[in-house]
This record gives C-alpha cells, sequence and structure tokens, in this order.
C-alpha cells in the first residue's frame, strides 16, 4: 500500500444498501472500512478507526447521519486501526463486543499500542492519547441488535485472524461486514508475532472463511479495499487452501523454514502479482509451519 496518513475520510462515505453505509479505507494502510447501519430507532457503527482524532470524525458523522437516533458501537477485532478510538464514543454510544475480542484488548492491548506507535511519526500521532476501553455489553456466543426494523446479527467466530474475530451481518440486506478475516487484493494479514502474538490460527481461519462462503452474502465489506461479492470470501478461503498446501508439501520434505517460505512467497507472487500486502505471506508461512501436522480441527 502507498505511505500515507491513516486518517478516515468520511466524505467518500457512500450507500451499499438501503440506510447501510460505508466509509471506504481508499486504500490507505492501517484505515479500515467503517460501516453506519441504521434502522428505524438506531444506528450501529462498525469500527473506530485508528486514535482518537480518527474515531471523533466518525463518530461526529455517525452522529449527523442518525438524526436523533441511538448510537451503537461495534468493533471486529481489537487491533488499533479498528477498536482503538472507541473511548471516543463513551457517553454517545452503546459499545458491544464479544468476549473474546474484549480479552483480547485487556491482554494485548497495551502490547499492540507499544507495537504500533513504533511505526512510525504519522501513526504513532494518531495513537497519541489513545485510552483502551471495555465494551458497555459483552456477549458470549451470538448477539442480536434490534434497530428498530432491523436486526443485526454479531456473531464471534472462534480463533482466526485473532481470538477475538467478530462477524457483523445485516440479514435483511444481505450485507457481511467480515473486519481482516478478508481483505480485497490484499494478501491475508497474519498477525505472527511470537513470543508476543501466536494466536492466529491458518487453519481455523480456512475453516471460518468456508463457514462464511457457505452463508452466501450478496455484499461483502472486507476489513481493508473495496467492498463486493462473496468472490471475495472465496479468494480468501482459497488463497488460504493454497497457502497451507504449498507450506505442508514442503514442510514435509523437511525443507527448512527459511527456504520454504521464499519458495512460497515466489509462487503466492505469480498467482496473485496484484496484491498488495506481500509482507504477510512470509508470516502466514511461519504460522503454518507451526501448524504443521495439526490438522484442521
Amino acid at each position: 500500500m502507498r505511505e500515507a496518513e491513516p486518517v478516515v475520510r468520511v466524505e467518500g462515505a457512500y450507500e451499499v444498501a438501503p440506510d447501510l453505509l460505508v466509509i471506504p479505507d481508499r486504500r490507505v494502510q492501517l484505515v479500515p472500512n467503517v460501516g453506519l447501519i441504521g434502522g428505524e430507532e438506531a444506528v450501529l457503527v462498525v469500527e473506530t478507526g485508528m486514535g482518537p482524532e480518527n474515531a471523533a470524525e466518525v463518530l461526529r458523522f455517525a452522529a449527523e447521519y442518525a438524526r436523533g437516533r441511538r448510537l451503537y458501537l461495534t468493533t471486529t477485532h481489537f487491533h488499533p486501526e479498528h477498536a482503538f478510538g472507541a473511548r471516543v464514543f463513551a457517553g454517545a454510544a452503546t459499545y458491544l463486543a464479544n468476549r473474546a475480542q474484549a480479552e483480547d484488548q485487556k491482554v494485548k492491548g497495551p502490547g499492540y499500542l507499544e507495537m504500533f506507535r513504533e511505526f512510525g511519526p504519522l501513526v504513532a500521532r494518531h495513537l497519541d492519547g489513545v485510552e483502551l476501553t471495555a465494551p458497555d455489553v459483552v456477549y458470549d456466543h451470538s448477539y442480536d441488535l434490534d434497530l428498530g426494523g432491523r436486526v443485526v446479527r454479531l456473531r464471534p467466530t472462534g480463533r482466526a485472524h485473532s481470538k477475538g474475530d467478530q462477524v457483523v451481518t445485516v440479514p435483511d440486506a444481505g450485507v457481511m461486514f467480515t473486519g481482516d478475516l478478508v481483505e480485497a487484493r490484499q494478501f491475508a494479514i497474519f498477525p505472527w508475532f511470537p513470543p508476543h502474538d501466536t494466536d492466529v490460527s491458518g487453519l481455523r481461519w480456512l475453516v471460518v472463511l468456508e463457514r462464511l462462503a457457505d452463508e452466501r452474502p450478496g455484499i461483502v465489506v472486507p476489513g481493508h479495499g473495496e467492498v463486493g461479492g462473496p468472490g471475495l470470501l472465496a479468494d480468501v478461503r482459497d488463497y488460504l487452501r493454497l497457502l497451507r498446501d504449498e507450506t505442508w508439501a514442503r514442510r514435509d520434505s523437511a525443507m527448512g523454514e527459511e527456504t520454504i517460505a521464499e519458495e512460497v512467497h515466489a509462487v503466492m507472487l505469480a498467482r496473485h502479482p496484484e496484491w498488495e500486502g506481500r509482507e504477510w505471506i512470509e508470516k502466514g508461512v511461519r504460522c503454518l509451519c507451526a501448524e504443521h501436522g495439526a490438522g484442521h480441527a
């Protein structure tokens, strides 16, 4: 991705279904796709953007869009560009999240805050003043949020991109927000940072993508990249499957991990030369090397 300040630009918001907006990431690194899902009585915001400044802009835009309707907030997982602006919404919106995500933020949030501050001055500036905050409502297995004439389903997926991934679906509109379980035209982001964080699971992630693909949503809003159809789910599923197979075939032959990473990197670039995020291929390989022989359960 090109170097740019990680700023959410609300003026780019557009409607993907009736009373359902996406503020696009514009393919800027560390900017997520942000959603606004409206019902007769309330509006749900999906993702905060990174840090107080972005979150304040999202909140301002959401309040104007809501026109007096109650506000809710949810985040697809705890990573900084998705959830590290939640404190700004305190008192203005009710923050809902699954228990595993809330635990991720509590345990790993401070470490990720420090790690992301090292990504450069543009990122560090947006993390100034971040206060990690617990959700107002924490659920375990599922949560159906009634916005008034529209029910939004919040569902944890179990361990995949992180331990606390959550998918947000709007059944009446056929829309699914996936967070970083899915990216468009980008190699899957594997936050494989041993020994600090090794909770990402390529095998579980593949199982989750297969299940989500079976739901056949009409519109898929990825964590990063352009909004698309169910083909986005298939693209990531097929990539993870190929990444696993190419990695494990070499692991079975007792090839060294460095060589595996180099060879698989070349295979993936040949398959998807137009995709961004090439740095994540090696981390995916190393994750899958660690999971070698573990099976699909």
